[in-house]
């Protein structure tokens, strides 16, 4: 447990984020815009609480869960209003690494073991209110859950006694020494509540006052120094952007010795700029964010390969890639399946949010979720028919037909590619 997390909690009250448990002033109208902020600004993962009482806020609460997940660059662990494993399901579904489970309430007891055994201990938290409820489930919540969330800051030394699951404190106290105490306990992986969920949290500059404490917080480490590149003559290195997914060279781009360190230090890439002469973070005013995924020095020490997370596109024109300007060579195949997969998604996404006139996409949709499921049911069934036929042409058409149909179904249901890729993952 050396490296330490700062970990925003979203609490929702009625589609709003409020300021806490027991008081329900609206710190946001914006859900989605405050959890893309924390994630934007340096937070390492998100708690999400559903203060919701009935089916139907809680429902409303699970899609903005999915909305959330969809602009965020951070795990997400999220609970509240749990009753049933139908819940748990519907909560990973939104995309969040874990389940919280509440211990207070008796209905998470007699749920914790099944839903554990159904989905995996490492995709269940607890939350616990009192040391108490530790002390007397520990047999339960060591056995089916991967992470503890303590309500109010406890007697740690006492909670580390009694397990090894690692542990995240939601606190109110906004004084730094009692949060730099809290970060210090050897089983902490991670602090929350009212300080770390200001609405204009620095998460940078508090994690460089946790550094001057010597608490390790989670952020980039390099093994090299930049003083150990070689630069050109203005001490610029230069850098190749790549898309750490399709491998498409993005861009090229300069950083000096400051732009480095700051990109090391905020997982976000900065450069130089040699015409303006100063700092730049790339979608700083466009939103095109590129997050770090690696960072690779070439053999001679003088360029560097970025790997990142682009939201949005590279280039200033518009386009996804610098590069789509071909001036000698051929036309070729360079087609990509993940990059196939992920442009079709997004088309029907496009198509979902901005209808056209004429589209089967949009004629599905307007149907409805029962004909788009008996679409993707007989485009299976076409499969079986085809797979039969020696003819192997006939299975590459129906195989085709039921992926973009099982597309829609996935675009319907708020499921990305990146939840598939990460479910097979795990597997």
């Amino acid at each position: 447990m050396s490296y330490k997390k700062l970990i925003p909690c979203i609490f929702i009250d009625s589609g709003k984020a409020v300021k806490w448990f027991d008081d329900r002033t609206v710190l946001s109208e914006d859900v989605v815009g405050l959890a893309k902020y924390y994630s934007d600004h340096g937070a390492d993962e998100l708690i999400v609480l559903d203060l919701s009482d009935s089916d139907e806020e809680h429902d409303e609460a699970i899609n903005l869960m999915k909305k959330i997940n969809r602009v965020i660059r951070i795990p997400m662990v999220a609970g509240g209003n749990i009753r049933r494993q139908e819940d748990v399901k519907k909560i990973l579904y939104a995309g969040a690494k874990r389940a919280m489970l509440n211990f207070s309430k008796t209905d998470s007891l007699k749920l914790i073991e099944d839903a554990a055994k159904r989905f995996g201990k490492e995709k269940i938290a607890v939350s616990l209110n009192d040391f108490d409820a530790l002390f007397k489930q520990q047999h339960l919540i060591q056995d089916y859950s991967s992470e503890i969330v303590f309500m109010h800051r406890l007697d740690l030394d006492s909670v580390m006694n009694i397990t090894e699951i690692p542990c995240v404190i939601i606190t109110d106290t906004m004084e730094e020494p009692e949060l730099f105490k809290i970060l210090k306990c050897p089983g902490v992986k991670g602090l929350s509540g009212k300080f770390v969920s200001q609405t204009d949290m620095d998460f940078v500059a508090f994690k460089n006052k946790c550094e001057q404490e010597e608490i390790k917080m989670t952020s980039f480490e390099t093994m090299m120094e930049f003083s150990e590149f070689k630069t050109n003559a203005d001490g610029l290195l230069p850098v190749v952007v790549q898309h750490y997914k399709t491998q498409e060279v993005l861009m090229v781009a300069y950083m000096n010795e400051e732009a480095f360190y700051m990109t090391v230090k905020t997982g976000k890439m900065t450069y130089f700029s040699r015409s303006r002469q100063s700092l730049w973070v790339k979608g700083e005013t466009s939103g095109h964010f590129q997050y770090v995924k690696s960072l690779t020095i070439d053999c001679d020490k003088d360029t560097l390969l970025a790997k990142v997370d682009q939201v949005g596109v590279a280039c200033h024109t518009g386009n996804p890639t610098c590069f789509f300007q071909p001036i000698v060579g051929t036309d070729y195949d360079e087609t990509n399946p993940l990059q196939v997969f992920e442009s079709v998604y997004a088309t029907i996404q496009n198509r979902r949010e901005h209808p056209k006139e004429g589209s089967y996409t949009n004629y599905l949709f307007d149907k409805g979720i029962d004909k788009i499921l008996k679409k993707v049911g007989e485009e299976a069934t076409e499969i079986i028919i085809a797979a039969k036929n020696p003819n192997p042409e006939e299975i590459k058409y129906e195989m085709a037909d039921f992926l973009y149909h099982a597309m829609v179904l996935m675009v319907e249901r708020g499921i990305s590619w990146d939840d598939i890729v990460r479910e097979l993952a795990d597997r």
